[in-house]
């Protein structure tokens, strides 16, 4: 990019200006026509009601000219953000090269496989190999479940509560969620589903304060009871943090206890890091925060760094009893991907982004907290490093507040803020933005949130 292009972008792309209604006319025209030639199953433009012309940085810009702050970042793949120049010529010079090259060894998929490996915590670097799965993280959650019931011979799995982990079969089989599932008869059987340590909605009412991680114990008595009707399962799978389940970080107590007791039993513990994993927390995987070593690690979103799909399974090596074949996937030899990534943990490390994830998960965390405080709709704020949630609940009776949440998330969009909404009812405001987002964004996209919290929150009274 020559220094007067980049000038010009940094001249559009500094701060939300939306000048039209929204969506504007020429969006609105693209709207119509995906609504008509897509289908049902598309989600996002439903409630984000653009269509994107281009974007840089944190920004993105729609066909009608408006400016947006993107804390979305395409599901949290965008780890450096929109067209990251660097990243940019390391995919450019690797498009002139290769770009497919199935499970062949190539320089680009050893430079990609040597910078994974070495992000790891060293205990685990010399002990962990590499499965390249399809593009996909619901892909690499069916070959973590399939590698772990081949090396255990055993059927069942342990899955949590409020959990997500994808949308084909084996993943949405584990995953919470149950109107995902519900009309897909025949799931795949054997999950068992335990209380995930969400202190918010605790199952037997505890307070916080009195909580002993009554969750964990649960677990450990129906896997140790002779008479608890589950059979020693092939895995545990979990999330440190549960995304689409609301932004929930678990309890450290709780993540200890069940590693320990599955060493203890000989299960392969399972951490899907799909949504947590390239540093989102502030640490490249958001385990290494909770101070454990799972057996089996599920990483892909934000790995390419510029949104480009891979998706790996690490594993310990006393799980390694593939047969050749035993799971392939056409599409897991994407070398643009393998080049950005590469290229992605080189900048990571020499522009101390995790350092800035930690810092601005802080200042995210300072801006947020007296949201609750001053209006009676938000339920609770909570997140880990540049992960957070905002959770919306009717004072008047406590519900999920559903609609409220709509109209945050629309009100948002209208002063130039781009975000999601999950969680459990989707009453949860999401932030994720790209992980080298600066202080003045991120104060930016804080104050939007704050007004439209509070314009939504007095028609919701």
């Amino acid at each position: 990019m020559s220094l007067a292009e980049r000038s010009a972008k940094d001249d559009i792309f500094t701060q939300p200006n939306v000048d039209s209604e929204l969506p504007g006319p020429r969006s609105a025209e693209l709207l119509a026509r995906q609504a008509v030639r897509e289908s049902n199953a598309r989600t996002y433009p439903r409630r984000l009601p653009i269509a994107v012309a281009d974007a840089y940085g944190s920004f993105l810009r729609d066909l009608d000219g408006n400016t947006f702050i993107d804390f979305l970042t395409g599901a949290g793949v965008l780890s450096l953000g929109h067209n990251h120049p660097e990243l940019v010529r390391a995919v450019t010079a690797q498009l002139a090269r290769l770009t497919h090259g199935l499970d062949f060894p190539t320089p680009a998929k050893d430079a990609f496989t040597e910078a994974q490996l070495s992000m790891l915590p060293e205990p685990l670097r010399d002990r962990m190999k590499l499965h390249f799965c399809g593009p996909t993280g619901g892909d690499a959650v069916d070959a973590a479940v399939k590698l772990c019931k081949i090396a255990t011979g055993r059927g069942d799995v342990i899955a949590f509560q409020g959990g997500f982990h994808g949308s084909s079969h084996a993943a949405m089989a584990v995953s919470g969620l149950v109107r995902q599932k519900a009309p897909v008869a025949n799931g795949m059987p054997g999950v068992h589903f335990f209380p995930y340590s969400s202190c918010a909605r605790c199952p037997l009412d505890l307070a916080p304060d009195t909580c002993s991680t009554n969750c964990a114990t649960y677990l450990e008595r129906a896997l140790k009871d002779a008479n608890g009707g589950i059979a020693l399962p092939a895995a545990v799978i979990m999330e440190i943090v549960q995304g689409e389940g609301g932004v929930v970080p678990a309890r450290e107590d709780f993540v200890r206890r069940v590693r320990d007791l599955t060493r203890e039993l000989d299960i392969p513990l399972i951490v899907d890091e799909v949504q947590t994993g390239g540093g989102r927390t502030g640490t490249w995987f958001a385990f290494e925060r909770y101070g454990i070593e799972p057996d089996v690690v599920v990483a892909s979103k934000a790995l390419s760094g510029i949104g480009l799909p891979v998706a790996v399974i690490l594993y310990d090596r006393r799980l390694d009893v593939w047969e050749p074949g035993a799971h392939i996937g056409t599409f897991r030899g994407n070398q643009l991907a393998f080049a950005a990534g590469a290229e992605a943990v080189r900048i990571i490390r020499r522009d101390d982004v995790l350092g800035n994830v930690r810092r601005r998960g802080e200042q995210i965390a300072g801006r947020l907290a007296p949201l609750a405080e001053k209006n009676p709709w938000v339920r609770e704020t909570r997140g880990l490093g540049l992960m957070w949630g905002v959770e919306l609940a009717d004072p008047r009776d406590g519900r999920p507040a559903t609609e409220a949440a709509r109209r945050v998330q629309a009100a948002a969009l209208r002063r130039g803020l781009v975000m999601e909404v999950g969680g459990r009812d989707d009453c949860v405001m999401r932030i994720l933005p790209p992980l080298n987002v600066t202080a003045d964004v991120v104060d930016t996209a804080c104050s939007i949130l704050a007004d439209a919290i509070e314009e939504c929150c007095l028609v919701a009274d």
